[in-house]
């Protein structure tokens, strides 16, 4: 963008990204006695703007997302539309993805340091555990289940603070809809078995995604990635998985085991919750 251009009562300054069904931009909103405030904007592309199943999807992670207020989850201010497109206004995270480090540190045949890997997803554990155990004004669980944890959805801040963004694929009780049988929604190479098979899912599949994520932070190497994405949901399904230390013997014994146990392929194996996965990790 080369000008600013008005949106409503903001104005939209860049365009940090472009998806398939949502445009981000960097804006300012506008108050009494010269307040001013740098925000992130996703919009609904005008392409995308008949497609109601999207629209239900874009609505309801505003409205989950909306509902909770952690340092370690990315802000949602408002759920509007203009013009007839609807948009989220949000935190903006002055940084970089997981994804973008990640490929930056591979261009340098590097693991991410095992503090800088562990200290991430600490945080990200924290958030998520706050979300999975949300409960509504009634005191309610709400078992929110984001589905779609991936280093896309990590945000790392130049000053160090680390934010889960994306509830779009989320599952809460609160929710109308449900998401039908055998649809899979999320990225593949991030999908825990369950997942792939269509299953039920709760909170142990985000603590499997994480578990991904944090072997190939360790690692440097993607760990479920096949020449097409049946292969890669085959890589899933079985959970065929080199030790992590095999790679890079650099990694602690007590990581590397927590990172197999976040992978075991029976949910009932794995952490039951973000919150003991975190407690082996800072040990």
């Amino acid at each position: 963008m080369r000008q600013p251009v008005p949106f409503g009562k903001y104005l939209l300054l860049d365009r940090i990204s472009v998806g398939g069904m949502a445009e981000v931009f960097k804006a300012k909103s506008y108050g009494v006695e010269g307040f001013e405030k740098i925000i992130a904007i996703k919009r609904i592309l005008p392409t995308m703007g008949e497609d109601r199943d999207f629209i239900k999807m874009f609505i309801d992670e505003a409205k989950i997302a909306g509902q909770l207020a952690h340092a370690n989850i990315c802000q949602i201010f408002e759920l509007g539309r203009i013009d007839g497109s609807h948009f989220i206004a949000m935190e903006y995270i002055f940084g970089k993805d997981l994804l973008q480090i990640q490929n930056r540190l591979r261009k340098l045949k590097q693991p991410m340091p095992v503090q800088m890997a562990c200290f991430s997803m600490a945080k990200v554990l924290e958030g998520l555990d706050y979300a999975h155990r949300k409960r509504d004004p009634l005191g309610r669980p709400l078992e929110i289940v984001h589905r779609d944890c991936s280093p896309q959805n990590v945000l790392v801040s130049y000053e160090g603070e680390v934010k889960v963004i994306d509830f779009g694929i989320a599952k809460a009780t609160s929710r109308n809809s449900r998401t039908m049988a055998g649809v899979l929604k999320g990225k593949f190479g991030y999908m825990s078995p369950e997942q792939v098979r269509g299953l039920p899912l709760d909170r142990r599949s985000d603590i499997f995604a994480l578990g991904t994520m944090l072997y190939e932070c360790m690692t440097g190497e993607r760990l479920f990635q096949g020449e097409t994405d049946f292969s890669t949901l085959e890589k899933v399904r079985n959970v065929d998985i080199r030790p992590p230390r095999e790679i890079n013997p650099n990694i602690p014994e007590a990581v590397e085991k927590v990172i197999l146990k976040a992978l075991a392929k029976d949910v009932d194996d794995r952490y039951q919750w973000c919150s003991e996965m975190l407690a082996d990790l800072q040990q």
